[in-house]
């Protein structure tokens, strides 16, 4: 199988980097929950306030076991291809990675309002951009697509509620990932009404 064929080599280039990662934490750890990939890599506002900023990147490319990427990565291979042809790859790249980051800051944001401090990691954040911007897509009335505005609601909703329910899921990346992407679709949107 040919996963270019669908020309979203974007969309599949990031699936091979967050597997590669997993990898090389996986065989790295040495069976501990925090080996040096997470150790040099994970979200921690205290390590960033620090001048690490790197973390706010590299954190979006790793992730706390087989169940967590998996999740992340169907997410990604589910909304990618059609939003990556949609919205041209360089336009997809920066909405993702603008996504991911927007999830982050605002994690640290609230984070050093609160006080309360964890480690966090994962590409939901981004993945959340690409359902914002599929939302704005959907009820844009400039764009027609195929796309259910049921299907994304109850795809949000669930995970709303998924997040609301268990305490060890960053909302906030979600939060962040979901407006940063639904803003840049709907600025690009605009540009390209304005370009017709």
């Amino acid at each position: 199988m040919n996963f270019f064929a669908e020309k979203a080599p974007v969309t599949y280039a990031l699936i091979a980097v967050n597997a590669v990662v997993f990898i090389l934490d996986f065989l790295t750890s040495a069976g501990n929950s925090m080996g040096p990939v997470k150790t040099g890599g994970v979200l921690f506002f205290p390590l960033i306030k620090q001048g690490q900023f790197y973390r706010l990147i590299t954190s979006m490319f790793i992730h706390f076991g087989f169940m967590h990427i998996l999740c992340n990565m169907y997410g990604l291979r589910s909304l990618g291809p059609a939003l990556e042809r949609f919205i041209g790859k360089n336009v997809f790249l920066i909405l993702y990675l603008i996504s991911g980051l927007a999830g982050n800051l605002l994690t640290c944001f609230i984070e050093s309002k609160t006080g309360s401090y964890s480690f966090s990691a994962g590409a939901s954040g981004a993945v959340f951009g690409l359902l914002g911007a599929w939302l704005v897509i959907s009820l844009s009335p400039r764009v027609y697509t195929n796309i259910s505005n049921r299907s994304l609601i109850i795809t949000l909703g669930i995970n709303i509620l998924y997040g609301l329910a268990n305490r060890s899921i960053n909302m906030a990346a979600h939060a962040g990932g979901f407006a940063a992407g639904a803003a840049i679709t709907y600025i690009t949107i605009l540009m390209k009404a304005k370009s017709l």
